[in-house]
């Protein structure tokens, strides 16, 4: 089994390629984020420590955290944030090894992860290579006023504290260029992919 991760900047394109994957090859796909979601749930790793950071404040009526809220306090507060990263990220890794064993077993050919911070995770540590998914920043910001609204100022905001790309390419193994048609993406995915299928 190869285990592979995937990174790249925001509005990238790394969703879609994500789900070309899992649709056209032999493999399981995590999403770092969505395990943090999961784990996030009441009785779940990481509800009772959230809870204690920040206090009942940051639940709803119906004992859920209140993820908005969470965003709130977090970003005017960069200890808070850093206190709730090492709640989270290690609770995600962990999830995500277990999962990785357990697909072993199942006999899956390929796991892909996508983790927003795998190079600052070291998610290197778990996968046999990283792919940084690529798209120069104008198409990324034309995406990301297009499809999720966001504003310049927003925009603006995330990426300066998302790695550069040239850090980016530097702890990666393969780059994938998603700037033009998805077409184009494909051919290079299918491509890289056919190495290991030959192997």
């Amino acid at each position: 089994m190869r285990i592979i991760g995937i990174t790249g900047g925001v509005g990238a394109g790394k969703t879609e390629v994500m789900t070309y994957i899992g649709q056209n090859y032999d493999a399981v796909v995590i999403k770092a984020d969505e395990v943090g979601y999961v784990l996030m749930q009441p009785g779940k790793e990481c509800y009772a420590p959230i809870v204690r950071l920040f206090g009942q404040q940051i639940t709803d009526e119906a004992g859920n955290l209140n993820r908005k809220r969470i965003a709130e306090l977090i970003f005017r507060d960069e200890e808070k944030l850093e206190q709730m990263n090492r709640i989270v990220h290690p609770a995600v890794k962990d999830y995500i090894r277990r999962a990785i064993e357990n697909e072993k077993k199942q006999g899956t050919s390929y796991v892909f992860i996508e983790a927003a911070l795998l190079i600052e995770d070291h998610y290197d540590e778990i996968c046999d290579e990283l792919w940084y998914i690529y798209a120069d920043e104008r198409v990324r910001r034309d995406r990301l006023r297009r499809d999720r609204n966001y504003s310049d100022e927003k925009i603006d905001g995330i990426m300066e504290n998302q790695l550069s790309e040239e850090e980016f390419s530097e702890h990666c193994d393969f780059e994938v260029d998603n700037s033009g048609e998805f077409e184009d993406t494909k051919k290079q995915i299918d491509q890289r992919m056919s190495k290991y299928e030959t192997l």
